[in-house]
């Protein structure tokens, strides 16, 4: 295991990461090819801060932050966390070191139906990552449920309910609560509030945000839609189909994006205002992953290509005059691109 001390103000460096699926057929599953579903990816996250990370259904999002906590074993690629002062390289680690890493990050998951046991009571849920680490006593995590429930807005009383028994935002706040009960640094939030009505979404990204102030925690936000990451995010990160297209401060990306694809993502955003119609600007669906197209993976949807984005694939490269901007773009320079307006 290799460790590098820095001076940083980075919790997390990823740095070419991938993660191939293997597609297997016949009788004997032999692999016949690859699902790309993350192709070479690299960015960064500062202490304290929120990265946003927003693409279609498909473009590798997901598979992203199972990477990062290592649900899934990526293919190749380099995942570095900061841990006292410490880099660490995760794929580095054994068991008992990746054991240890871990009670500093934990994953908050989509869906609040299915990621909490049906069959275990509230404040069981809740103190089960302190009960795998072996932290505290039982009445030491009791305590520490009680007051993480209170924390995220709910009762002492709903410690003996089951999930059964409240509101689909109630238990996304069940999960909140379980995250924070070994006092991580990270979460990865998993469209956290995907499944939620847009009243609820509101309030749980209050609460995240709140969260956040008050115990300089460090989001990877992942969702779908650019107008859920605005409110809550510092930096945004736009994916398709696994690879990184354009990376910027919230506000820079919503006033002036440089990627086509970006563009189109803030054209589907609604206005919610009556008779409002906006040109979706990206027709069709995304493509296979397991047969990208060559050059630009875009250029099968984009209305400004040319011949040099069918043939070439474009770097990922820091936009001049722009602070902690990057785009992947041949035509990035000569676009002017619609923000959202």
């Amino acid at each position: 295991m290799q460790s590098n001390k820095i001076d940083s103000s980075n919790i997390l460096v990823v740095r070419g990461l991938k993660k191939y699926f293997p597609i297997q057929k016949g009788f004997l599953r032999r692999i016949v090819g690859y699902t790309k579903a993350v192709d070479g990816v690299d960015f960064s996250i500062k202490k304290g801060e929120t990265l946003g990370l927003v693409g279609e259904s498909g473009s590798g999002k997901t598979t992203i932050g199972r990477c990062i906590v290592r649900l899934y074993e990526p293919t190749e690629g380099g995942i570095e966390f900061c841990m006292n002062g410490v880099m660490k390289n995760l794929l580095e680690l054994n068991k008992q070191e990746l054991k240890e890493v871990r009670k500093h990050f934990q994953m908050l998951f989509q869906d609040p139906y299915s990621s909490l046991s049906a069959r275990m009571r509230v404040g069981d849920i809740v103190a089960e990552p302190l009960a795998i680490h072996d932290i505290g006593t039982s009445q030491e995590r009791i305590e520490r449920a009680k007051e993480l429930l209170t924390t995220v807005g709910l009762g002492v009383d709903d410690l003996n309910k089951y999930p059964h028994q409240f509101s689909g935002g109630q238990r996304q706040r069940i999960g909140i609560a379980r995250a924070l009960s070994i006092k991580p640094e990270l979460i990865i939030c998993d469209e956290p509030v995907s499944a939620l009505d847009v009243s609820v979404q509101a309030q749980v990204l209050n609460l995240l945000s709140d969260l956040q102030d008050r115990m300089n925690l460090s989001y990877l936000f992942i969702a779908h839609d650019l107008s859920v990451v605005e409110y809550i995010s510092d930096r945004i990160m736009v994916m398709y189909l696994g690879k990184i297209v354009e990376i910027a401060s919230s506000d820079v990306i919503y006033k002036e994006p440089l990627h086509p694809y970006t563009e189109a993502l803030l054209s589907a955003i609604s206005k919610h205002e009556a008779g409002s119609r906006r040109k979706i600007l990206a027709s069709g669906s995304i493509p296979d992953p397991s047969n990208p197209p060559s050059g630009c993976v875009f250029h099968t949807r984009c209305q400004y290509v040319k011949e040099i984005c069918e043939k070439i694939v474009p770097e990922l490269k820091p936009v001049k005059g722009i602070t902690e901007s990057f785009v992947a773009c041949h035509r990035a320079n000569e676009l002017s691109l619609k923000g959202y307006i």
